[in-house]
């Protein structure tokens, strides 16, 4: 049968005795009253009550102990093996309790140097919740206020998104306008020494305590990169980050939306950038479409993601999370309005984009509301919940993983990511040698029939024509040095140019 706490064999000096007497002191108070340490185990009858039966009243109560005693035996039986397996858990439970509690006292009165309790603790939480997955973990309270400025748009710091991979800090991306963007840190990259010192074998919050440091001091990142053969350092000077969660521009009759994360400000900000670009190329029937940029975009907030996704669909289903508990699952849907009115979409992603900006390029991928360009994306397909420790989360926050999301057509992505409907590669950057030369333009070999002595004149051509064929020299001029800059970016924007031409002629 079930043993209470009071009942386990006890170790007065063990760990897990000290947590066996809390929770009985608990329970004690809360049953309104006190056992005594010698208390029988429920269920059994306490021998002086048989002794004293006299009579046929003793008879009859022998008996019918005798029925209950029998009755007892054969239940023990059918629920026994339950019982013994739980006891056996229960039991397996309080006794690596108590070799935690064993080796936590060791550290304490021989470890070389003083140690700090509360910091040891709170290690212990954190690499229990570290070794579920890369991206459960345990925010001390300081930590956990400066997730809370990081959300709300403005920190110090780098300016790169990272996780941790096989024990290696990975970069996810770099962030849009910051010192790690500036100093040429790539998707993929590998970060191995700070100023110096390895960070093999570190957790990820302990590595980026080490790229922490004072606005405008100097940190040296050794950085491992694919198709690099040896690794090499980069200075980077620390600085305020500010994110804009969202920049506008427009790029002849498109409208670029560069989303760098997913904030509390991302929807307010995309939809009044969308309305200012639309009122600036003339209005939306002169809009030749939408390029979403999510390049780079490490993800965010899930509430955000969805909000996202609505403004370019009028309904169906936008990403559903499903948990332990089928009863846990939800489905957030679209509701009816499209800010772009049905104007073709171009979406950008590439290993940088994770997370929230998955499900945006997901969602838009499975209602065949855009196409998306680039390369596959990182491939995190699972929602973390922040879970408040103490009272206001005054002794923390523990995030953990609860679900996994899937895109409308019921994918999962996790450790697969988007697959671009167009795989457009980016052209890697080229260091600089120093020279000063730069190559020569192969198109000086070729020559065009105006060049030729003697050519003919096109007398044909009215001034609005001549000035057409202009304007539309220097839109290709433009595209060509866009090519140069962003070569995805440019790819997007031919796109949109070719799907146009396709429903005018139409």
């Amino acid at each position: 049968m079930r043993q209470r706490l009071t009942d386990l064999p006890r170790d007065t000096s063990g760990f897990s005795a000290k947590i066996a007497r809390k929770v009985t002191d608990v329970g004690r108070k809360r049953s309104g009253r006190e056992l005594g340490e010698r208390s029988e185990p429920v269920g059994l009858y306490p021998r002086f009550a048989i002794e004293r039966c006299e009579g046929a009243m003793g008879k009859y109560m022998m008996a019918a102990l005798a029925g209950t005693l029998l009755g007892a035996a054969a239940a023990v039986q059918i629920a026994g093996p339950l019982f013994a397996q739980e006891e056996g858990q229960e039991t397996d439970v309080y006794r690596q309790l108590d070799l935690f509690g064993g080796i936590f006292e060791r550290i304490q009165s021989d470890y070389v140097e003083e140690v700090n309790v509360t910091d040891l603790i709170r290690a212990a939480i954190n690499g229990m919740l570290t070794s579920l997955d890369p991206h459960s973990s345990y925010l001390s309270p300081k930590d956990a206020d400066e997730m809370r400025v990081q959300t709300s748009g403005q920190f110090g710091g780098l300016g790169i998104e990272v996780t941790l991979e096989e024990g290696f800090v990975k970069v996810v991306s770099p962030m849009d306008g910051t010192p790690a963007d500036a100093a040429g840190i790539e998707s993929g990259d590998f970060i191995t020494h700070v100023d110096g010192e390895s960070i093999l074998g570190l957790t990820l919050t302990e590595a980026v305590d080490l790229m922490r440091g004072p606005v405008g001091s100097e940190i040296i990142i050794t950085v491992a990169r694919e198709g690099v053969d040896e690794p090499f350092d980069v200075s980077i000077i620390r600085d305020t980050i500010k994110l804009t969660a969202v920049s506008t521009r427009v790029e002849g009759e498109a409208v670029v939306l560069r989303i760098t994360t997913f904030n509390e400000q991302t929807s307010p900000n995309l939809e009044e950038g969308l309305a200012e670009a639309v009122e600036e190329i003339g209005g939306m029937d002169k809009v030749s479409g939408f390029v979403l940029d999510l390049r780079n975009n490490p993800g965010g907030l899930l509430t955000q993601a969805v909000e996202v996704s609505d403004f370019f669909l009028d309904a169906g289903e936008i990403v559903s999370t499903r948990g332990r508990d089928p009863r846990d699952s939800q489905r957030h849907n679209a509701t009816k309005g499209d800010l772009a009115a049905g104007k073709p979409i171009a979406v950008l992603i590439n290993g940088g984009s994770a997370s929230a900006s998955e499900i945006v390029a997901g969602a838009l991928q499975d209602h065949r509301r855009a196409v998306i360009v680039g390369t596959k994306s990182f491939g995190k397909g699972s929602v973390q919940t922040l879970l408040p420790l103490g009272r206001d989360g005054a002794n923390g926050i523990m995030r953990l993983t609860t679900a996994r999301y899937y895109t409308p057509s019921g994918r999962s992505i996790q450790a697969l990511g988007i697959s671009p409907d167009i795989i457009v590669e980016q052209p890697r950057r080229v260091p600089d040698d120093g020279d000063g030369e730069e190559a020569e333009e192969s198109d000086g070999l070729f020559r065009s029939e105006a060049d030729l002595r003697g050519s003919l004149d096109n007398d044909s051509l009215t001034e609005d024509e001549r000035r057409q064929i202009e304007e539309e020299r220097l839109a290709s001029e433009e595209s060509a040095r866009l090519r140069d800059e962003d070569y995805q970016l440019a790819y997007a924007l031919d796109l949109l140019r070719g799907l146009n031409a396709l429903d005018a002629g139409k």
